[in-house]
């Protein structure tokens, strides 16, 4: 599966790791930040919570992968990610 990835990626080894790297600290990132703000609220943790839980890490969660993806020069490879996933998600059938 990994090599199937990498090569519709068509990214060396190295990238390709330096592209889950950052996934996943992108990830990390933004569930660590969406505690924080659920923190400023007075929610317990309910399945309100949960919910809005999952709708701020869905916000927040391509900011976060550019952001962690620049000190991996991985940004260009994320915008063009992130750019597809738009465009799959805007089109009209």
């Amino acid at each position: 599966m990994l090599h199937r990835l990498k090569n519709k990626w068509q990214v060396s080894w190295l990238q390709f790791t330096l592209i889950f790297t950052t996934f996943a600290l992108g990830g990390s990132l933004c569930g660590y930040l969406g505690r924080q703000l659920l923190s400023f609220t007075s929610l317990e943790r309910g399945i309100i919570y949960f919910i809005i839980y999952i709708i701020v890490v869905t916000i927040l969660w391509p900011f976060c992968v550019l952001l962690a993806s620049v000190p991996f020069g991985q940004f260009s490879f994320f915008k063009r990610y992130l750019g597809r996933i738009k465009e799959k998600m805007t089109k009209k059938q």
